[in-house]
């Protein structure tokens, strides 16, 4: 495969990240409108009200796991791993942090939001297995 489709699901990852921070900002334009927050106390981000505050660990989230995505995607191309068994990984593996996200920032519920998470460390590792699995096998 080898061209740039393995970059497809970084971008749409990157788009999640984007529309979260939308999101972030819209929220709290909302709280600060509504009297619950002043906006210089942003600044110091101690009593974030929990309308924003999902959204903002939702955000903060998409800087852990997915820190693993982008440097397994990168070393998938690099080392001409990415084919469409890495390909149909990474896409699922965004759907997931999609799925992931959309819970976070709406109901919260632990009883789907872990499964979802759940699902998406393991297709991760199954990426790094795969991405292991073709450099010994090179």
């Amino acid at each position: 495969m080898t061209d740039f489709q393995i970059f497809w699901p970084l971008v749409a990852h990157v788009a999640l990240v984007y529309g979260l921070y939308a999101l972030l900002g819209m929220r709290r334009a909302k709280m600060v409108r509504a009297g619950r927050i002043a906006k210089s106390d942003y600044r110091e981000n101690r009593d974030e009200p929990a309308e924003s505050l999902v959204v903002k660990n939702c955000l903060a989230n998409q800087f852990e796991l997915p820190v693993l995505f982008y440097a397994c995607c990168v070393l998938l191309y690099v080392t001409e791993a990415d084919n469409v068994v890495a390909l149909g990984l990474a896409w699922l593996f965004v759907a997931l942090r999609y799925a992931h996200a959309a819970v976070h920032v709406t109901s919260n519920d632990m009883r789907y939001r872990s499964p979802i998470f759940g699902a998406g460390y393991l297709v991760l590792a199954a990426m790094w297995v795969w991405l292991a699995g073709w450099m010994a096998m090179s």
